[in-house]
């Protein structure tokens, strides 16, 4: 109890010397706008990018859904640990603990939005340019038409752009194709460029026949994608229900064995050290359940 009290003296000193220094300013903006600092300064490059298009997307959270999901965590972390240890201190250190998985669940979610749009531009860039060059015949041409079209968005836009010069720069494409593959590694497009390449280097009286069953391909390809994650989202949603019930168990064990004597044996270090393995390994087992969740997309 003591240090519980010590611990909201330091918490509450701390406030008051922030509020102190930044009079006149919102202090909860300017906690937030701290913590977003520290972020732009030292998060991945890559992962800037990815986020800045998850908000042009307009699937970013906003400042309250974070405050909100933060709070429900510090929640969960403070009730489940609370009932594991029925200890204020103990049970204080596992709502932070809670609190610091948000960010990597925010990763997370964006990896995973970003790589979704992403596989629709590639859905997109391959249709576009099969019913282009049904009509061109001409690779570059049916580029071009993609590109000139404003169908696709950035970046796959100006990766579109990068192969049209390089196309005109060689006199070939296969440096185009080369590039492309490389950076998106999606069978689909392979499959595509393959086809053009062979029509562009040995040539073909008709290729309508090929190109009809490469957009049944792609058509084929979309429809599993998107079943697929609907069929996630449902097991993701169980899978969260699961993991929650398994942090609960210790209710049913403190059912079995009476309260009074589940906190008589927490006197014992080893029952707890059990105690805090179970905790880190549920977490361990919720958080990798996350991460397949949210960078399989199914695209593949």
């Amino acid at each position: 109890m003591v240090g519980f009290i010590f611990i909201s003296i330091v918490l509450i000193l701390i406030f008051i010397i922030i509020y102190r220094k930044n009079a006149g300013k919102n202090v909860y903006k300017y906690i937030i706008n701290g913590v977003g600092n520290v972020y732009n300064k030292y998060a991945p490059y890559s992962f800037k990018e990815v986020r800045a298009k998850v908000k042009e997307l307009g699937q970013e959270y906003t400042l309250r859904q974070y405050t909100t999901q933060a709070l429900i965590f510090a929640l969960i972390g403070f009730v489940v640990s609370y009932l594991y240890f029925y200890n204020i201190i103990t049970s204080i250190f596992y709502c932070i603990a809670a609190v610091m998985i948000v960010p990597y669940l925010t990763y997370l979610r964006c990896k995973r939005i970003y790589s979704e749009f992403i596989f629709e531009q590639v859905q997109v860039y391959v249709t576009n340019t099969i019913m282009e060059f049904a009509t061109t015949q001409s690779f570059v041409k049916a580029l071009e038409g993609v590109y000139e079209s404003d169908v696709l968005e950035e970046p796959f836009k100006t990766d579109v752009k990068i192969m049209i010069d390089m196309a005109y720069s060689n006199g070939t494409i296969n440096e185009s194709i080369t590039f492309m593959n490389r950076k998106y590694d999606y069978y689909v497009i392979k499959n595509m460029h393959q086809l053009f390449l062979q029509i562009t280097n040995e040539g073909a009286k008709d290729s309508s026949d090929a190109l009809e069953n490469m957009s049944l391909d792609v058509d084929m390809l979309v429809e599993n994608v998107y079943r697929d994650r609907i069929d996630r989202a449902a097991f993701h949603k169980k899978f969260i229900q699961f993991g929650i019930v398994l942090y609960l168990m210790v209710m049913l064990v403190q059912f079995l064995l009476g309260v009074s004597t589940y906190i008589g044996m927490l006197d014992s270090i080893g029952i707890r050290l059990l105690l805090h393995g179970i905790l880190i390994v549920n977490t361990y087992f919720l958080l990798n359940g996350e991460k397949y969740y949210n960078e399989n997309v199914g695209a593949e």
